[in-house]
């Protein structure tokens, strides 16, 4: 099947997705619309969004623009008979993403968001170990996920309320909240502390976020800043017979450092496990943009469904990013 792709906002991510379709020769890219004035990008026509949208030979679009612009997008390339590959956040809110499952059912094509960290090595390994039921029910999650900004941050998209829709539990708490409900199923119960103490913007500069499930009693724990002054990703599940712990994340920079994995089983005598028991696994190549847009593909060459990624996923995310923001105090 040889697919034909246009890319809707060619900036750092739309290069990042052109780049992983050429490598796994999955497709072709023949259009990209960036508001530049440039009429070609890399040899590629630059046209608009109804240039890509409305184009009679585009089997998919990729959605890679401002936040405010996905909901919108999404649903006209749906209603236009294009597959939708869209970045995250999928829209502002779980109504947002009811308003799409509606254009996504009516379309029968294939829709897929952007939560690239469900396709790292290291969590791929950790839901195969959760899955496998060898250590257990999950008992607890504690996510933290921060970075640095510095003052330009208040000139750019991500700074407006408007444009973003949050702040960084829009921008990365929403990678690790995602990865909750990836690794360890849904919750019911939210609460939440909502500040900008710190950059007194519009949107928020930390959110601490705690999740109950009241079936199972399990529960997760979110730290999302933007006030951590040295980047920091770090997931831990603790489970009835051991534990994964996740820190740092292959990025471009590597500013969050190495990505590492360390996984344990519980023992019976005090102290239940101890640091010579991990076993640690330190990863050092990153294929998640390459399987994230494999999985893409192939559900759309087999007609099978999305299961990684899927509106499903986007509308439960979505709803508990919804009870957070209710419960901000500014």
């Amino acid at each position: 099947m040889n697919l034909k792709v246009g890319i809707i906002g060619y900036g750092v991510m739309g290069k990042t997705r052109h780049q992983a379709i050429d490598e796994l020769k999955c497709g072709k890219v023949i259009a990209v619309s960036e508001p530049n004035n440039q009429p070609e990008i890399n040899g590629l026509p630059n046209v608009d969004h109804d240039g890509i949208i409305k184009h009679p030979d585009i089997d998919i679009v990729f959605v890679c623009t401002p936040n405010f612009l996905n909901k919108e997008l999404t649903i006209r390339s749906l209603n236009a008979g294009k597959h939708v590959f869209c970045e995250k956040p999928p829209a502002f809110t779980e109504a947002d993403v009811a308003e799409i499952r509606e254009a996504e059912e009516k379309s029968g094509k294939k829709l897929m968001y952007g939560f690239n960290h469900r396709h790292h090595d290291s969590v791929i390994r950790m839901k195969e170990l959760i899955d496998s039921g060898e250590y257990g029910k999950v008992l607890w999650l504690r996510g933290r996920y921060g970075k640095s900004v510095t003052a330009d941050y208040f000139n750019q998209w991500r700074a407006k309320k408007e444009l973003a829709g949050g702040g960084i539990l829009m921008d990365q708490g929403i990678h690790m909240l995602d990865l909750f409900l990836y690794l360890s199923g849904d919750y019911d119960v939210v609460k939440a502390e909502v500040s900008n103490l710190y950059w007194h913007m519009d949107v928020e500069d930390n959110a601490f976020v705690i999740l109950k499930d009241t079936k199972t009693g399990k529960v997760a724990s979110l730290h999302s800043t933007m006030t951590q002054w040295r980047h920091l990703f770090s997931l831990e599940i603790f489970l009835e017979k051991g534990y994964m712990v996740l820190n740092g994340l292959i990025t471009s920079t590597m500013s969050y450092g190495e990505e590492t994995l360390s996984v344990a089983r519980n023992r019976s005598t005090a102290p239940a496990a101890t640091w010579k028991d991990e076993v640690t696994t330190k990863y050092t190549n990153n294929n998640s943009w390459r399987y994230e847009v494999e999985h893409f593909f192939d559900a759309i060459e087999k007609d099978q469904q999305v299961t990684i990624g899927t509106s499903d996923d986007a509308q439960k995310l979505m709803r508990i990013i919804d009870e957070v923001y209710k419960q901000k105090d500014f």
